[in-house]
C-alpha cells in the first residue's frame, strides 16, 4: 500500500517512485485524507513500467502494446500466461501513442488515465459518489475495483462492470434493472486493436432473457432461453466439470454468470470474428485449449430457415419445414433460398384448433412470448387453447413455468438430445392421425358386400403383390439383418433399388457409363426415370473387398447426413451382384484436380481453402457430432468428391469403424487404408483414433497446396517425402515456397489463409497422437487469427520410413501382419 503525506516533499518523491524502481510490483494503491493525488503505474520511454499484481498472483494490471502496435494502453492480464492474455482493457478506444502515462487516483474519488505528455485525461471511471479514502485492488478473480478504503463493502465502481471482448469466471452478463446498466462483451477489432469492433455478445431481455451474438444490429446467433440447466437446444451449456453457468432473474436484476468449479484459468472471448470461444489453460503443454465455441455450426446462424422452418445440421440440405408444414415459396427453397419459410398445410379456424407436441428442438426466439414462472403445463395449454392467436406454447423450464408464443415461430434447430418440448398449434384435421372405430367398421362392411368380381381382382392383386415381395424380399432381409446384428436400439431404413432398375440406368453397366474404379469395384453413372443421376458403386468379383466392407459401408453412410458428406441413396443385393447407389457428384475426386497440371488451374486458392474448410467439417461431424464416433480411416484425395459448386464430399466408408459411449481407440492386426496417409501410430501398432483421421488430413491439406502427391514427391537435395519437405520450409519461414507456382502470382491468392493452413497441417501430422489438435480445433486454428501453437517434428518425416512398410508385409511376431493398399 502506498499512502499519500501531505508534505509536498514526499509527496514529489512518491511521484518519482516508479521512475526510480520501474518494475515495483504495487499490489493495492490508496490515498489517504488529503487532496494530493497519487501516481500508481508509470510508464516512461516506452520500456520502464510499473506493476499492480493480484494478490494470488494470477493477474497483473499495467501497460502493454498489443501485437507489433505501438499504441499503449491500460489493461488486466493473466501474470504466468506466455505470450501475454488479455481479459481488460481501460482505454481501448483512446491509446497513448506518446511515451510516458501515468494511472493514478484522484480526489474526491476517481481512477483516472493521464498522457504523460500533455498531462490530458485520456480514460477515468464514472463513479459519481465521492469518498474520503479511496482505494483501488486487483482481485483475484481479475477484477479491478475501486472502494472506499474506510470499511465499506461496496464497490464505488468494477471493472467487471465494464468488460471489454473476455467473460470471466464471477463476472456477470445482463443488466441492472435499476440502474438500467448493460454488461456485455464487445470484440477488439484485430488481434493488435482493442478498439470497439463490430461484434455483441449481450443480453436481450425483449420478452424472455436471451443472449445473442451481433454485428452491429443485426442478430447472428441466439443462445435460447434457459432451461433450468442450459440454454435450449444448446449443446455448448452441457454441464462442465471446471464452471457452472447460473441464470439470475428478480424484479431488480437479470443475468447470467459462471463460477469456478476447479482452480483452472478459463476464459470466454469474443473474437473479432463474432466467434465466443470458451478456452482452458494446460500447464503440461503451456497453451489454451479450445474447450467449446458458439456459433458451433451452421444450424447455429440466426433465423437461417426462416419462420417455422427447421434447421438439422444431419440434413441435407441444412432447412426443411416443421411437421404439417409447406415452404411458403417452394421454388425459393428448391434453389437453397429458405429466408421465406414455411406455413401451415391448413389454416387454422381457431374453433376446434389443437396442439401437437414437437420433441427435440431448440425453443423459438422468446422476444415476443408471454410467460409465467410458476404456471403449470395443463395450464399453459388451457390459457393458449383460448386465445386464436397463441401459436405455441411450452414449459419455460424443464418442468414448470409457461411460454406462450404469438405470431411466427423463428430461429429452431433439431437437437435431439439438448432439445426441449414444444406445442405447436394445428387445424383440427391435421391432427387427425388414425380412423375412428365407427369409419373403421365401415370401410369393413363396403369391403365385405363388394360383388365377386371385386373379390377376384383383389385377389389377383394380391397374388402379384406376393410374388414381388418373394422376388425382392431377400435383399431387404438381408440389409436389415446386418442393421439387427450391430444394433437394435437405432431405426434404419435404406432404399431399395431394383437391380432392373440399375441396369437401365446404367445402360447395362457399359463402358461409357463408367466414371471409375477404386478397391471396391467400378463406378458408373446412371439416369434414373425421374432425371436424378446417381452413381452405382458395384462389387467387383475380383476385389480385394467383399460383402464386410459393403455392410460397413451400409451401416455408416446411412445413419449419416452432413453436406460434407457423400449421401447414399439406397443399395441393391441380387445374387451375388451387391451395389450401392449415390448421389452424383459431377466434378468427380479431387485427385483429378490438384495432380494434373492442367486441371489444377481450375481450383483458385479460394476454392482449394473451401475444400479444405469442407473437408475438416465433415470430419468434425464424423469425430463429434455424429450419433456414432467415426474414424474413416482412408482418407484421402481420391475419396474426396466435389459436387457443382465444388462443395467437398467425403466418401468411401468401406474400412471406416465406429466408436461407442467412452471409446476413443481400438487397435487391429491388420492395416488397411493407403500409404502415405497412414498415421504413424497405426502403421506401427495397429492403433487408430480420431487422431489418425487427423493426421490424414494435414498429408491431404500439404497436397492441396501444393498439388503434389505425398508419395511420389521427389526433393532434388534430400529424401525427404512431402511432409518432410514442408517441415523443412516452415522451420525456415519460408513455407509459401510450397504453393504451386501458377498460384503464387494469382490476386486471389491469400497468402495469410496458406500460411495458417500449412501451419495447420503440420500440427495435424505431428508424430505423437495427443499432440496433433482436434478437427474442431482445426476449424477454428483455419478461420481465425489467433496465435498458432508451435509444431513438432512431424511423423514419416523421410522416405526412410518406408522401410518400415516393407517389413510389415512379411511374417513375424509383431501384431502387425499384413498391409493392405487402397
Amino acid at each position: 500500500m502506498v499512502a499519500c503525506i501531505s508534505s509536498t516533499f514526499f509527496f514529489f518523491l512518491l511521484l518519482l517512485l516508479p521512475h526510480l524502481f520501474p518494475l515495483l510490483p504495487f499490489r493495492q494503491i490508496s490515498c489517504a485524507k488529503t487532496d494530493t493525488v497519487t501516481a500508481t503505474l508509470s510508464l516512461r520511454d516506452g520500456d520502464g513500467e510499473t506493476a499492480i499484481v493480484s494478490s494470488n498472483g494470477t493477474f497483473e494490471l499495467g501497460f502493454f502494446s498489443p501485437g507489433q502496435s505501438r499504441n499503449r494502453y491500460v489493461g488486466i492480464w493473466y501474470n504466468s500466461v506466455s505470450p501475454r492474455t488479455v481479459v481488460w482493457v481501460a482505454n481501448r478506444q483512446i491509446p497513448l501513442n506518446a511515451t510516458s502515462g501515468v494511472f493514478r487516483i484522484v480526489k474526491p474519488g476517481s481512477l483516472v488515465l493521464l498522457d504523460g505528455a500533455s498531462n490530458r485525461t485520456v480514460w477515468s471511471i464514472n463513479s459519481s459518489r465521492s469518498t474520503r479514502n479511496p482505494v483501488a485492488q486487483l482481485l483475484d478473480s481479475g477484477n479491478l475495483v475501486f472502494r472506499d478504503g474506510d470499511g465499506e463493502a461496496d464497490f464505488l465502481w468494477q471493472s467487471f462492470d465494464y468488460p471489454t471482448d473476455t467473460y470471466l469466471p464471477g463476472m456477470n452478463i445482463g443488466r441492472n434493472l435499476l440502474t438500467a446498466h448493460d454488461i456485455y462483451l464487445t470484440s477488439w477489432k484485430s488481434s493488435e486493436d482493442p478498439g470497439t469492433g463490430d461484434y455483441t455478445y449481450s443480453m436481450s431481455l425483449d420478452g424472455y432473457p436471451q443472449n445473442f451474438i451481433m454485428k452491429g444490429s443485426v442478430v447472428m446467433y441466439r443462445s435460447g432461453p434457459w432451461t433450468g440447466s442450459q440454454f435450449s437446444g444448446s449443446p455448448n451449456s452441457r454441464k462442465s466439470p471446471f464452471y457452472e453457468i447460473g441464470f439470475v432473474f428478480n424484479q431488480t436484476e437479470a443475468y447470467f454468470t459462471n463460477q469456478l468449479l476447479d482452480s483452472v484459468l478459463t476464459r470466454a472471448t469474443l473474437n473479432p470474428n463474432g466467434v465466443l470461444e470458451r478456452t482452458i489453460w494446460v500447464p503440461r503443454t503451456r497453451g489454451w485449449t479450445i474447450y467449446l465455441t458458439v456459433p458451433t455450426d451452421t444450424c447455429d446462424t440466426y433465423k437461417l430457415c426462416g419462420a417455422n422452418g427447421q434447421c438439422s445440421i444431419q440434413s441435407s440440405p441444412l432447412c426443411g419445414c416443421l411437421d404439417r408444414f409447406v415452404p411458403k415459396k417452394p421454388s425459393d427453397w428448391v434453389k437453397g433460398d429458405w429466408s421465406g419459410g414455411c406455413v401451415r398445410r391448413m389454416r387454422l379456424s381457431c374453433n376446434g384448433d389443437g396442439f401437437l407436441k414437437y420433441s427435440g428442438i431448440k425453443l423459438p426466439d422468446t422476444k415476443n412470448v408471454w410467460f409465467n414462472q410458476t404456471m403449470t403445463l395443463q395450464e399453459c395449454n388451457a390459457r393458449c387453447l383460448k386465445n386464436c392467436t397463441c401459436m405455441a406454447y411450452s414449459n419455460l423450464e424443464v418442468r414448470n413455468g409457461c411460454f406462450m408464443w404469438f405470431g411466427d415461430l423463428l430461429d429452431i434447430r433439431l437437437a435431439a438430445k439438448e432439445g426441449q418440448d414444444i406445442y405447436i398449434r394445428l387445424a383440427a384435421p391435421e391432427l387427425v392421425s388414425k380412423l375412428s372405430s365407427s369409419e373403421k367398421k365401415r370401410k369393413i362392411l363396403t369391403i365385405t358386400l363388394l360383388p365377386v368380381a371385386g373379390v377376384l381382382m383383389l385377389t389377383l392383386v394380391i397374388v402379384a403383390s406376393y410374388i414381388r415381395w418373394r422376388k425382392h424380399s431377400e435383399p431387404k432381409h438381408e440389409v436389415r439383418r446386418m442393421h439387427n446384428n450391430e444394433s437394435n436400439n437405432d431405426e434404419f431404413e435404406l432404399p431399395l433399388f431394383d437391380f432392373s432398375t440399375l441396369i437401365k440406368a446404367t445402360d447395362s453397366f457399359s463402358a461409357k457409363s463408367k466414371i471409375g474404379e477404386g478397391g471396391y469395384g467400378p463406378v458408373h453413372k446412371g439416369m434414373l426415370d425421374n432425371g436424378h443421376e446417381i452413381a452405382v458403386k458395384r462389387l467387383s468379383k475380383t476385389s480385394t473387398q467383399g460383402h464386410g466392407e459393403f455392410k460397413n459401408e451400409v451401416l455408416c453412410i446411412a445413419k449419416l447426413q452432413h453436406r460434407n458428406l457423400v449421401r447414399m441413396l439406397g443399395c441393391c443385393i441380387e445374387g451375388d451382384d451387391k451395389l450401392l447407389v449415390y448421389e452424383f457428384m459431377p466434378n468427380g475426386s479431387l485427385d483429378t484436380f490438384i495432380f494434373d497440371e492442367a486441371q489444377s488451374r481450375h481450383l483458385d486458392w479460394p476454392k482449394r481453402f473451401q475444400i479444405i474448410n469442407g473437408v475438416a467439417r465433415g470430419l468434425t461431424y464424423l469425430h463429434h457430432d455424429s450419433r456414432l464416433r467415426i474414424i474413416h480411416r482412408d482418407l484421402k484425395a481420391s475419396n474426396i468428391l466435389l459436387d457443382s459448386n465444388m462443395e467437398p464430399k467425403i466418401s468411401d466408408f468401406g474400412i471406416a469403424r465406429s466408436f461407442g459411449g467412452n471409446e476413443i481407440e481400438a487397435k487391429t492386426n491388420i492395416i488397411v487404408g493407403t500409404y502415405g496417409y497412414i498415421s504413424p501410430e497405426y502403421a506401427a501398432r495397429g492403433l487408430y483414433s480420431v487422431k489418425s483421421d487427423v493426421f490424414s488430413f494435414g498429408v491431404l491439406v500439404l497436397e492441396i497446396v501444393t498439388g503434389k502427391r505425398n508419395t511420389k514427391f521427389c526433393h532434388p537435395d534430400s529424401d525427404v517425402n512431402l511432409v518432410g519437405h514442408a517441415w523443412n520450409l516452415h522451420r525456415e519461414c519460408r513455407s509459401i515456397d510450397l504453393v504451386e507456382p501458377h498460384l503464387r502470382d494469382t490476386p486471389s491468392l491469400s497468402a495469410s489463409e496458406v500460411l495458417r493452413s500449412i501451419h495447420v497441417a503440420l500440427l495435424c501430422v505431428q508424430q505423437r497422437p495427443e499432440d496433433r489438435p482436434s478437427m474442431s480445433s482445426v476449424i477454428l486454428m483455419l478461420n481465425n487469427e489467433g496465435v498458432l501453437p508451435q509444431c513438432k517434428q512431424p511423423g514419416f518425416f523421410t522416405e526412410d520410413n518406408t522401410t518400415f512398410y516393407d517389413k510389415a508385409e512379411s511374417t513375424n511376431e509383431i501384431t502387425i501382419t499384413s498391409l493392405v493398399p487402397r
